[in-house]
Formats: structure tokens, sequence, C-alpha cells
């Protein structure tokens, strides 16, 4: 996964996907959203399954990710094993306030 610079122009490229996206140059942001299935209060995230993020998140340990959910997706703590690759967001924000 990468970002790209837009420059708010039309988009007229294709990414691997067929997906509109912008061709600029290749930038790492600070701050970055993230989507969650499912999160924990301590700020472990459940993603959809690729493993994008938690690559990604791994990759620039410096960036500040914050997590996005609906806060039905409440997952228990005690229930909650983190894997060696996953890190904790720096919060979650959901319909009710932040996490």
């Amino acid at each position: 996964m990468e970002f790209r610079h837009w420059d708010r122009q039309p988009l007229t490229n294709r990414d691997e996907c067929r997906i509109l996206a912008p061709d600029g140059p290749v930038v790492v942001p600070d701050v970055v959203l993230a989507p969650c299935v499912g999160y924990t209060a301590s700020g472990w995230r459940l993603g959809y399954g690729g493993g994008y993020f938690d690559r990604w998140m791994a990759e620039n340990p410096h960036a500040t990710v914050v997590g996005v959910a609906w806060s039905v997706g409440e997952i228990d703590v005690a229930l909650w094993h983190p894997q060696s690759h996953d890190r904790a967001l720096a919060c979650v924000v959901t319909e009710r306030g932040v996490v």
C-alpha cells in the first residue's frame, strides 16, 4: 500500500485494481485514517483481512494511525489476542466519540 500526492486535478490514472488514482509522487503521511471492522478500547484494530494497513503501520512506526469505526464494533479486550505484527492505534473515532 502506498500513498501518492494528489494535486486536486481530475484523476485519469487507474491503479492495479482499475480504481481512479493520482499519479503523483509517493508520499509517507504523518497521520493516516484506518477503517476498522472492530476495535478494542485499548486501540487494537480488526481490519478487513488484507493486511495492507498492518504492513504499512509496521513499515512506518512514526505515523499516527487513527481508526474509524462504528461503536458497535467494539471488541472485549479479553477476547483480543494481538499477533506479532499488530500495532495499536493512536485512537479510534466512532459516531459516539473518540476512544
